[in-house]
């Protein structure tokens, strides 16, 4: 009973993320899901880990991806990258990211080809061809 005691507030403060949060830096990469970085310059590669368990309980691993495509994107900030891919499923807490600069070649999501502008409006959103569009969660 005395271990189950000290045992919660281990798994409760360990499903926290207090200290990985997207850089104001790494707000500007984007992540290439489709694994589409043919046009883009490969800058290196980027291995980033976080914990995958608090003792003998494994943790969310939607918040383990998460947090593990922050610190990526927070780390190819820092080697001027403005798109990053996974390079691998993570493993054990750990998950490898190639760090690429595309510049002008970045496309917005789901799109194919670049369009030329036609009025001076604002750009409409772009919805990927799957209908839906996933963001980081602030504060998470």
């Amino acid at each position: 009973m005395r271990k189950t005691l000290l045992l919660v507030p281990v798994v409760l403060l360990g499903a926290c993320s207090w200290g990985i949060k997207l850089d104001d830096a790494g707000k500007a990469v984007r992540t290439a899901w489709n694994g589409d970085v043919s046009q883009c310059q490969e800058l290196g590669k980027v291995t980033v880990s976080v914990m995958d368990r608090v003792g003998p309980v494994d943790r969310n691993q939607i918040k383990v991806r998460d947090e593990l495509e922050v610190m990526a994107r927070n780390e190819a900030a820092k080697m001027n990258a403005d798109t990053i891919k996974p390079l691998a499923e993570p493993t054990d807490g750990s998950q490898p990211w190639g760090a690429y600069r595309c510049g002008s070649q970045r496309l917005p999501v789901g799109q194919a080809t670049p369009v030329a502008p036609t009025s001076t409006t604002a750009p409409a959103q772009t919805v990927p061809a799957s209908g839906f569009q996933s963001y980081p969660i602030q504060g998470h």
